[in-house]
């Protein structure tokens, strides 16, 4: 199929024993410069047609003035693939779960580039039912198929591959986000609600074990909607990470991990600095456990006694039984000044962390991701040296956030030390007196 009658292919035919064959050929020009791009096959031997190749053509709005609603984005294509490989393996797959007739070739054009590409499908209802090869797996990668970031239309509901043929993705294989009704122009906000900051990490945490744990975890507890893993991608640094989760549903369930344990560690998981949507409300990881242990959750893991949640449930719920009486007697930590909105931040850092310049940004960054959650930070400060070294100064717009973040922070473990948090004297803080 071609946008322009200068594109038209030459054709040659035979005729052998009854039996017609006609094979058309033809280049076109880039696409984006108005004209068609492709190459197609037709044969037709005893009244039975069949075509291959990217001839094919369907009804339901294919002239020029559609191309934009016929054009889809397709994501994490693995290195070195042709197109010709790819429209032949997203036709067939398109066939194979019909969304479109056996004898129609869907996509008509592809311009890849070296991790995605864009095809281009003969008709804009053919464009539509392609949303459903988003998350297909392919080489060893699920691949991302979405409205390209140009497209202005209305949003057309689809599922994702996993979705629509019941079939989980391979193991190891991250999964993709759902298409939504925001197009990939306004992804930017719609990646935001799906991202989520993961604190107290540590170095050895890496990307695939953070990824495996996490999302093994939200399986398992319920908290994915759909087969699969949901963490779509992992950046670590070295105390904190932030996730892609593949959908905004499941990341909002996502928060209720917070807290959870990992290698010795309590990861902390909330909403990064940036988010500005509405709050969503969600419980910790110790909720998740006491629902479980009250029969409220039921695990979706059959085989519970090798299940390492099961054990790690039934784990904090014997030590809480047992630290229960002495808990009762322990009087709360009072904090040593009158409530401010500055908080004073100790057992976090070493003079190490503060005298390595990347190191020191990253813990900046970190802090500033993970203690904005507890209201409007106005400031943060962390003197190198001086009586304040290896201290975190928070302060907040009110007392009221300051406290949330008290409450918050105090007692927590930051790479094996325990973390005190107590309101900081305004007057101090302002001359830059950060003494006892």
């Amino acid at each position: 199929m071609t946008d322009d009658a200068s594109a038209a292919p030459t054709a040659t035919g035979t005729t052998t024993g009854g039996t017609a064959i006609m094979i058309a050929t033809g280049d076109g020009e880039d696409p984006d410069q108005g004209h068609g791009a492709g190459r197609g096959t037709a044969t037709t031997t005893a009244g039975i047609g069949v075509t291959t190749g990217t001839g094919g053509t369907m009804g339901g709005g294919s002239g020029p003035d559609t191309k934009l609603s016929r054009e889809l984005f397709v994501g994490n294509t693995p290195p070195g693939t042709s197109e010709a490989l790819l429209m032949q393996f997203l036709s067939g797959a398109m066939s194979r779960v019909n969304l479109c007739p056996p004898d129609v070739t869907p996509i008509v054009t592809c311009r890849k580039n070296d991790k995605f590409c864009f095809i281009e499908l003969a008709t804009v209802d053919l464009a539509n039912k392609a949303l459903n090869l988003n998350g297909i797996p392919f080489l060893g990668s699920s691949l991302r198929v979405a409205r390209p970031s140009k497209y202005s239309g209305p949003h057309v509901p689809s599922q994702t591959w996993q979705q629509l043929t019941g079939q989980p993705l391979p193991p190891g294989m991250a999964a993709v986000p759902e298409n939504t009704g925001v197009t990939m122009a306004l992804s930017g906000e719609d990646k935001l609600s799906r991202e989520l900051f993961i604190g107290n990490t540590t170095p050895e945490m890496t990307a695939e074990m953070l990824r495996d744990f996490l999302g093994r975890a939200m399986e398992q507890v319920g908290l994915s909607t759909m087969p699969g893993n949901p963490i779509v991608t992992v950046r670590p640094s070295a105390k904190f990470a932030f996730i892609e989760v593949r959908s905004m549903q499941e990341a909002a369930n996502a928060l209720n991990l917070n807290n959870i344990p990992y290698l010795g560690a309590q990861l902390r998981v909330g909403r990064p600095s940036k988010y500005s949507g509405p709050e969503t409300p969600h419980g910790n990881w110790e909720d998740i456990l006491a629902k479980f242990m009250s029969g409220e959750l039921h695990l979706k893991n059959n085989a519970t006694q090798a299940n390492p949640l099961v054990q790690q449930a039934h784990a904090v719920a014997a030590a809480a039984s047992s630290l229960a009486p002495s808990l009762a007697s322990v009087p709360p930590l009072a904090s040593k000044a009158s409530p401010s909105p500055v908080v004073e931040l100790r057992h976090m850092l070493t003079q190490q962390d503060l005298d390595d310049d990347n190191e020191y940004n990253d813990i900046l960054e970190d802090t500033r991701d993970e203690c904005s959650s507890f209201g409007t930070l106005k400031n943060i400060v962390i003197p190198r040296k001086g009586p304040g070294a290896t201290k975190i100064f928070l302060e907040y717009m009110t007392a009221e956030d300051a406290g949330k973040a008290i409450a918050g922070l105090a007692g927590r473990t930051f790479d094996g030390r325990k973390v005190t948090a107590v309101y900081f004297d305004t007057v101090k803080f302002a001359n830059e007196d950060y003494s006892d």
